[in-house]
């Protein structure tokens, strides 16, 4: 039976699957979701069973539990790792929803649920494919599979999983849907990730809240003061003003930056898309280049002082902002962890106290073209498309991938299917059917090239 009369006979089934995942509200950043956490990973474990791995355990960690799956036709045979995660970003603001984020719904072609990309429906694809070429007995490599809790915060007990169980990892080659292309007519495939090193910021003025009328113009506003801090981590060039940020940074060769330039892309369709008037970054650079090959600065959250309704004329006494940089590859985000506290304290002036708190990170990736792997994903891609995929780097951050390599010495292709418009970490995220149709397709035909 060809995948596509496959798909169409066994979508029913596999969306309500895949739904019984999605209903699941694993989100790992909130402690009253811990169990939640365990019954994603159960499903998670019985699907994969239904599937046809030969057997699937959940794993703990020192955080939430991970789930393994493994599938063996021959010791000897090429083995595919296969990562994803199973935890998902929270939903808020709930308002903004046009239906219950965690109870899909298929509205104009497209499930629309948190997770209906990033990265349940994702991972589903994956293990959908797989479905397929074991039924067909048509299955020629080794696959396991590995499903994280922790992607959303960062991974931070993966590292340790990867170093206690390299054995039982090892593997030829890794295969990640957890990235995006660069539209539904536009497929690609991802060649490069930004790491990523994020802060929390407490600024602390007097000894608690004071009266703004008595004290205002005579003692430092935190809010006023860390706004003033944060406003001089870069310049009006868009270049970040940390001393030594850049030292790591290897240029953008030239024939990456013309390859760049050659990608259809209407900048006005994306800020249309977006709502914004005009686009701004570090100047010399382009859009594409300045959201996949260069370094960036974002505060990501900024709070302190009265936020209820009507008003409170308070001087607060603390203030805070959470504030995180994407790198590129060859920077060290520990490093730059270092270089942005050392910064920060040091522009502060006496009248605050300042605390910077590092939080997660992690280092950025290039996948080399020439790969088998990698070419076997292309083939995969032209032919569920109709046309060959375009090589790009992306902007966004899968720190454990650059832990892969570093512990297991495996390189991993970044066969993602998401697109702009599934709004992954918003409100209103979903996935388009043609897209997990077409992914579905691709994915096997990529085991069909693979050596």
């Amino acid at each position: 039976m060809e995948i596509k009369q496959y798909i169409q006979e066994n979508e029913a089934r596999m969306l309500d699957e895949l739904f019984s995942l999605i209903r699941i509200p694993s989100i790992s950043a909130l402690p009253q979701h811990v169990d939640d956490m365990k019954r994603c990973a159960q499903r998670w474990c019985d699907l994969l069973l239904a599937a046809g791995v030969q057997k699937a355990q959940i794993m703990p960690s020192d955080g939430h539990p991970l789930v393994y799956a493994e599938y063996i036709v021959n010791p000897d045979a090429p083995t595919v790792l296969v990562y994803a995660h199973y935890d998902v970003m929270p939903v808020e603001p709930l308002e903004l929803w046009k239906s219950n984020p965690f109870e899909p719904e298929v509205r104009d072609g497209r499930i629309w649920a948190r997770g209906a990309d990033d990265d349940k429906g994702q991972g589903f694809i994956q293990v959908k494919a797989f479905e397929y070429l074991v039924k067909q007995g048509a299955m020629k490599h080794n696959v396991k599979f590995i499903f994280e809790g922790e992607e959303e915060i960062g991974s931070p007990s993966l590292g340790a999983f990867l170093e206690k169980h390299r054995e039982l990892l090892k593997a030829d080659i890794i295969l990640v849907s957890d990235t995006s292309m660069l539209g539904a007519e536009l497929p690609s495939l991802t060649t490069g990730l930004r790491g990523l090193a994020y802060w929390e910021v407490e600024v602390t003025g007097p000894n608690r809240d004071l009266h703004s009328g008595h004290f205002g113009g005579a003692v430092a506003n935190p809010i006023n003061t860390l706004c003033k801090i944060l406003a001089q981590v870069v310049d009006e060039n868009g270049r970040i003003m940390v001393p030594h940020f850049y030292d790591d940074v290897l240029p953008v060769p030239d024939a990456e930056r013309d390859m760049i330039a050659h990608i259809p892309f209407d900048e006005e369709a994306y800020k249309a898309a977006i709502g914004v008037d005009e686009l701004q970054g570090e100047v010399g650079y382009s859009t594409l280049e300045r959201n996949s090959c260069r370094p960036a600065f974002d505060i990501c959250g900024i709070w302190g002082g009265y936020t209820g309704e009507g008003s409170k004329t308070v001087l607060p006494s603390k203030a805070y902002a959470k504030i995180s940089c994407r790198l590129v590859a060859n920077q060290d985000h520990e490093k730059i962890s270092h270089l942005m506290a050392d910064y920060l304290e040091s522009v502060a002036p006496k009248s605050v106290k300042i605390k910077v708190t590092p939080m997660h990170g992690g280092q950025g990736y290039v996948c080399p073209i020439d790969l088998p792997a990698y070419q076997a994903a292309e083939k995969g891609f032209a032919k569920a498309f109709g046309k060959q995929p375009l090589a790009v780097r992306r902007g966004g951050s899968i720190p454990i991938i650059a832990d892969f390599e570093r512990i297991l010495g495996i390189k991993t292709i970044l066969m993602g299917f998401g697109l702009e418009s599934d709004a992954i970490h918003s409100p209103n995220e979903n996935f388009r059917l043609d897209i997990f149709r077409k992914g579905i397709e691709a994915v096997v035909e990529f085991y069909k090239n693979l050596e």
